[in-house]
């Protein structure tokens, strides 16, 4: 399908690449399309990046029908790579159905985030660690106060010349155990990507960043007994050779770099228990020597270690996740496979 493309006439300054940051800079363009009730989706079309109208009655800034997503585009010798786009479109409607919200066409989807790739392909950065990080996000649009599902939606995507998500040069990071409140509860959306979710976890975040902290572990709502989410990571624990990490029940993101994480170690012979991991299970293992490494994994940090993890009047301190840790030889094979610099085996990969 052909986008229509309006080019801009006033293009932004572009930042220098030690500059970048994370998710700091927006590219010239950004593509949208629109859904109402008994049209279905209509008018896709990339436009200039610029300020939209909203009507103050909107529906998403009053019941917060609002979600997201987050995928890369990285810089090959013969072009640009999608890294695993149709995930990332699945994962999108689930959060849609999740909030009521029409199921954006994933084919639709998809070519306007080429179409936009193209579009703005010169603001791609190319020093080590470096990519687009693409970000569609919908929410509802209908003048509306009543509490039902909107009758009108706008799904735009954005595109961030990025570098590395955490500031600094790499190191393992500090993790404050939140006991007390949740980010999320059995039956609720913790599982979609939606902007409630992360509202949630602001507070706990920010007290812990306060102290020192790089993020929150965040433990489910009903006990505050197992480990669930590191901030906006999947979460995974080397245990005595295996490697555990909490299954899917709901409460947590289906991370697609967790599932890309899981199909190599199975590959690699590693055994992996995706099950409810206990904080006291944790601290067990650490005392018994058991305890091998913890990492998170997500689109934005990739594999990143962590190397305390505390609470109330107790710590764990965990081996360092450098050369040779099974945290970064992750790391290391997923950069490689994004950047082309190791054979896609599995069809992650995708031509923009």
């Amino acid at each position: 399908m052909a986008i229509p493309v309006e080019r801009t006439r006033t293009p932004r300054p572009r930042p220098a690449e030690k500059d970048l940051g994370f998710g700091r800079w927006f590219t010239d363009h950004l593509f949208r399309v629109d859904w109402t009730e008994g049209k279905g989706w209509h008018d896709a079309r990339v436009e200039p990046y610029r300020p939209i109208p909203l009507d103050p009655a909107a529906s998403a800034l009053h019941y917060g029908q609002a979600i997201f997503e987050g995928l890369k585009v990285f810089r090959h010798r013969d072009g640009l790579r999608l890294y695993r786009p149709r995930d990332h479109a699945a994962r999108l409607a689930a959060s849609a159905r999740r909030l009521c919200m029409p199921e954006p066409d994933p084919a639709l989807l998809l070519e306007g985030v080429r179409a936009l790739v193209r579009a703005d392909a010169e603001w791609m950065p190319s020093g080590p660690g470096t990519a687009f990080y693409v970000r569609p996000v919908m929410f509802a649009t209908e003048p509306f106060l009543g509490v039902r599902p909107s009758h009108a939606y706008t799904l735009l995507v954005l595109i961030s010349p990025v570098a590395g998500y955490f500031s600094g040069p790499p190191r393992p990071l500090r993790i404050w155990v939140e006991r007390s409140r949740s980010r999320a509860a059995p039956g609720g959306i913790g599982g979609a990507k939606a902007a409630a979710n992360y509202a949630a976890s602001l507070l706990a975040a920010e007290e812990a960043k306060e102290h020192g902290f790089d993020q929150v572990l965040w433990l489910d709502g009903s006990e505050h007994r197992f480990l669930e989410e590191i901030g906006t990571m999947n979460v995974l624990a080397q245990l005595g050779g295996a490697v555990v990490t909490p299954s899917l029940e709901g409460t947590i993101l289906a991370g697609v770099t967790r599932a890309s994480v899981i199909q190599l170690l199975r590959e690699w012979r590693v055994p992996v228990e995706e099950r409810r991991l206990a904080l006291d299970e944790l601290v067990e293992a650490a005392r018994a020597g058991r305890l091998e490494g913890l990492f998170g994994t997500g689109t934005a940090a990739v594999v990143a270690p962590i190397g305390e993890v505390a609470w109330e009047g107790s710590a764990l301190s965990l081996p360092p996740g450098g050369a040779g840790s099974l945290g970064e030889r992750l790391r290391a094979e997923i950069a490689a496979i994004q950047r082309g610099d190791a054979p896609d085996r599995h069809g992650w990969l995708e031509p923009v």
